[in-house]
């Protein structure tokens, strides 16, 4: 492309009314997503003649809802844009949109390529520093450095500061409380009690909240009346099971595969605190400014993970002294032997102290 062409392109933010269009690349997962909402809410107040896109999968394209002058661009990474051919077409199809800067907030095999096709045509890429050699003393086994490690929402607004866009977290406000469609009423029967979300479900069992001390939970919170429980999961198996916790106590609903993933975002934002392991859940509810409780195994927050907002006695952890290797690993994926049941010693009691302290 001649150096006129790209002019042109590089222009289109300009005669948009913009001053500069910034792409964001965050392809997955679902927390991790999710966690660039406060990011980017804040940057859009801080910056209103600055475009943003997002580059992300078609199936996260509502949790940025709400937020002005900002795109999604689908990612179609096991389709038109698979491989490094894919990922060709896809970076032309970007600079086409007229994009200046590249906030890469993934910093994955997939952005580094887009990083070099977008360096041949001087775009300037700034990406996330994920903090590997800090977050691998946190986790050793011996000689751990345990201390608390930049956030995750932190790390995103270092990357749009190298772009020369600071970003003051401390200046974040979260959105009004959506409306709830007729199908959220339908299925909640619009009650008027509190409505608390329970996600007992997360990617690796290390980190998931053993379901018969979860139902004992559920059970002593269904016998007090005060709450209207939710039940947030994915997939049959999580469904199933949840079904099966629905049919038991009258103030349970299942909302896992009745709602499209729009309406239960609206919903998760509406709640009046969410319960969830460490995992896409909380950050969901956390994006919202819903006060949300979750449940640590061996992972920790000092890693970066904790959500958006929430204090950090909102985080139960288990019997740190017992289990002193704790955090084993940042994701959950790595657990030594004899860590296999350390969420065991977060009593059910404990859990629901903290909620109805909220």
């Amino acid at each position: 492309m001649s150096k006129s062409k790209n002019i042109v392109k590089n222009n289109k933010a300009l005669s948009e009314g913009f001053d500069a269009h910034v792409l964001v690349i965050r392809l997955s997962a679902m927390g991790d997503v999710a966690m660039t909402v406060p990011v980017l809410r804040t940057f859009r107040a801080q910056y209103p003649n600055v475009k943003i896109t997002v580059l992300t999968r078609k199936f996260f394209e509502p949790i940025f809802s709400g937020i002005d002058n900002l795109e999604v661009y689908h990612a179609d990474v096991e389709g038109k844009h698979k491989g490094v051919f894919g990922l060709s077409k896809l970076s032309k199809e970007l600079r086409g949109l007229g994009i200046t800067a590249v906030a890469d907030l993934h910093n994955v095999l997939r952005s580094n390529i887009l990083k070099k096709f977008f360096a041949l045509r001087g775009i300037k890429v700034v990406q996330i520093d994920k903090g590997r050699a800090e977050k691998k003393a946190l986790t050793r086994s011996v000689n751990k450095e345990f201390k608390q490690l930049k956030t995750t929402h932190e790390r995103y607004a270092d990357v749009f500061e190298a772009l020369g866009y600071p970003v003051d977290l401390e200046r974040h406000t979260f959105p009004e409380k959506t409306a709830l469609t007729p199908e959220i009423l339908k299925l909640t029967e619009n009650s008027t009690k509190k409505w608390l979300g329970i996600a007992p479900f997360a990617q690796y069992e290390s980190k998931v909240y053993p379901l018969e001390l979860m139902v004992e939970v559920i059970e002593q919170l269904d016998q007090g009346e005060a709450y209207e429980i939710l039940l947030f999961g994915g997939g049959k198996k999580e469904i199933d099971l949840l079904n099966n916790i629905d049919s038991k106590y009258k103030n349970v609903i299942n909302v896992a595969g009745k709602l499209s993933f729009e309406d239960e975002l609206k919903l998760i934002g509406n709640l009046d605190a969410m319960l969830s392991m460490d995992s896409g859940n909380a950050h969901l509810a956390a994006m919202y400014g819903v006060p949300t409780i979750t449940l640590w195994g061996v992972t920790h927050p000092f890693a970066g993970f904790m959500p958006f907002g929430q204090p950090m006695e909102r985080a139960i952890l288990p019997n740190l002294a017992k289990y002193e290797q704790i955090p084993t690993s940042i994701y959950g994926n790595k657990v030594p032997a004899g860590y296999e049941k350390v969420m065991h010693t977060i009593k059910p009691e404990t859990v629901i102290e903290a909620i109805n302290k909220l």
